[in-house]
């Protein structure tokens, strides 16, 4: 869920990063129905789902093809860095598909 900045639709200065309500009299900050929504404990995810991709696998960044043979293919995927070329990204693909590693971004 996003938390947006209250107000952040009339002022053009504004940005979206939420900002925790201080005012006496701020409708979010007393959580009344219809003013929007304050992050709070409720909204946590499971600790034993902290932190993954949504496939339930944990991501790892991977540079080059050595990287890839430490991965465990049952709970780990592996994401291929941005600033890996084109050359490179083949190679780390084709050892990923022998090692039947799920890649994120292919």
């Amino acid at each position: 869920m996003k938390f947006i900045r209250r107000e952040v639709s009339r002022y053009r200065k504004l940005s979206k990063a939420w900002r925790r309500p201080r005012g006496v009299t701020n409708k979010v900050r007393k959580r009344l129905s219809g003013k929007g929504r304050a992050p709070s404990i409720g909204y946590g995810t499971d600790r034993s789902r902290r932190g993954l991709h949504p496939s339930g696998l944990r991501e790892v960044l991977v540079s080059n093809v050595k990287e890839l043979e430490a991965i465990d293919p049952a709970t780990t995927a592996a994401r291929i860095s941005g600033r890996v070329g084109k050359r490179k990204k083949e190679q780390i693909l084709k050892r990923a598909d022998e090692l039947k590693l799920k890649v994120l971004n292919r």
